[in-house]
């Protein structure tokens, strides 16, 4: 049979690194395997904090096309820098508030409008069955929408985060809100089904749009891929009967309301209350030097290991060494819809976690994982409470087990197949 194909919209995408990419680059990946032939149109050479060149490897020997195509936006514009440093915080929340102000509805609407024109090229040679587009960036499904509107090919689009109301967006003025929801408006309207990750984000859509019915939005969880534990070598972690130090292991970057400060906070504590305690905190990813000055004016230097942005196969690997994980999200608005990748990621290892988080989605499916400490992102005695007990644990060789069926159900295959059902379901009669 004959496959459908479905042209993906993807600013972010590999050789790109960090979190951005996964979750569309694993859709992009499988969904082959359920009867969809995927023509990626993303960008070219861009300026960015992270790239990780091995994620092209898992696209071989698959029936995928990438088109590469570059726009105007500050990425593409400073491509000849290659791998950027990430600025000190306040100057990164500087340059988003200014981007904030003057773009609507993000800075990556130059490629967006570069992206559609290619688009078009590429429709006079090739049939496209679906237009797919995850967001952010939000301007790429106001791409989606045109190209839709014009040819009449099906658009679905998925939500990896809010658009209106987004917990890292500001708005400078009721205008800028206006325009942001009017836009998002506009975009809902033209879709034939919607995609999210958690049921938070499913309320806040059907709340503020009320055209839109209770079936028209789907959630497609984050989730982990199988291959990349497969092409791991899980070891045991740290032994305790060795003298070992107890691992606890953080993957991705820091940045707005996402901070190791209360982690080191609660860590100086053990280490006042429990110097027996021997512990390592591992990063991989950014840890910005404002962090590392920051653990060692507590005196953390020394149990602080710092991995650097490691391929994603090295990360997954260096998960799979530790002996516990830890993850965290800040209090700021809409922070119950957040649904971080890694947490996820993080699942596929079967290791005990450590979840810092408000109340929402990430925190219910930490809950239904079942080998997690819930605390609040901030509590510093609640974070210490639970290293102490996690520690212990270790100590005595009685660590939890997460629930098998709960892991399994974030298999990112398996939801690349719920993927392709919302898409055929979708399909124009002809």
């Amino acid at each position: 049979m004959t496959p459908h194909t479905v042209l993906v919209l993807a600013y972010y995408f590999p050789p790109m690194g960090l979190s951005g990419v996964q979750r569309i680059a694993k859709f992009v990946k499988y969904l082959p395997d359920f009867g969809w032939q995927p023509h990626v149109l993303t960008t070219g050479p861009t300026a960015y904090y992270a790239h990780d060149p091995s994620l092209l490897e898992e696209f071989h020997g698959r029936d995928i096309v990438v088109t590469r195509t570059t726009g105007s936006d500050p990425n593409s514009t400073l491509a000849a820098k290659g791998t950027m440093k990430m600025p000190r915080e306040s100057v990164r929340k500087a340059l988003s508030a200014i981007s904030n102000t003057l773009i609507i509805p993000d800075n990556k609407r130059g490629w967006a409008r570069r992206a559609y024109t290619v688009a078009k090229e590429l429709m006079q040679t090739a049939d496209f069955d679906m237009i797919f587009v995850s967001g952010p960036p939000f301007s790429a499904m106001m791409a989606g929408a045109q190209l839709s509107s014009e040819t009449g090919i099906p658009l679905v689009v998925d939500y990896r985060d809010l658009w209106y109301g987004n917990q890292f967006h500001t708005y400078p003025t009721v205008w800028h809100r206006q325009q942001h929801q009017k836009m998002e408006h506009h975009v809902l309207a033209r879709a034939s089904k919607i995609t999210c990750t958690n049921r938070r984000i499913k309320e806040k859509l059907l709340n503020t749009y009320r055209h839109l019915e209770f079936n028209d939005v789907v959630i497609l969880p984050h989730g982990y891929d199988l291959d990349d534990l497969r092409s791991t070598q899980p070891r045991p972690a740290g032994d305790p009967s060795t003298g070992t130090a107890f691992r606890l292991t953080y993957t991705g970057i820091f940045y707005d309301v996402v901070t190791p400060i209360p982690m080191f906070k609660a860590v100086r504590k053990l280490q006042q209350t429990r110097p027996e305690m021997r512990l390592e905190l591992h990063f991989a990813g950014i840890l910005r030097d404002e962090y590392k000055r920051s653990a060692k004016r507590m005196g953390l230097d020394g149990i602080v290991v710092d991995h650097g942005y490691l391929p994603h196969r090295e990360s997954v690997q260096l998960c799979q060494e530790s002996d516990a994980l830890w993850m965290m999200v800040g209090h700021t608005r809409n922070a119950d819809t957040i649904s971080s990748g890694k947490l996820y990621e993080y699942f596929g290892t079967r290791k005990p976690l450590l979840v810092s988080v408000p109340e929402g989605a990430l925190r219910k499916d930490a809950e239904r994982y079942g080998a997690a400490w819930l605390t609040e992102p901030d509590d510093v005695e609640a974070i210490a409470t639970a290293i102490s007990e996690m520690y212990d644990q270790w100590k005595n060789r009685r660590v939890v087990q997460p629930d098998a069926d709960v892991v399994a159900s974030f298999d990112r295959r398996t939801i690349t197949g719920d993927l392709a059902r919302v898409l055929a379901g979708c399909l124009r009669v002809t």
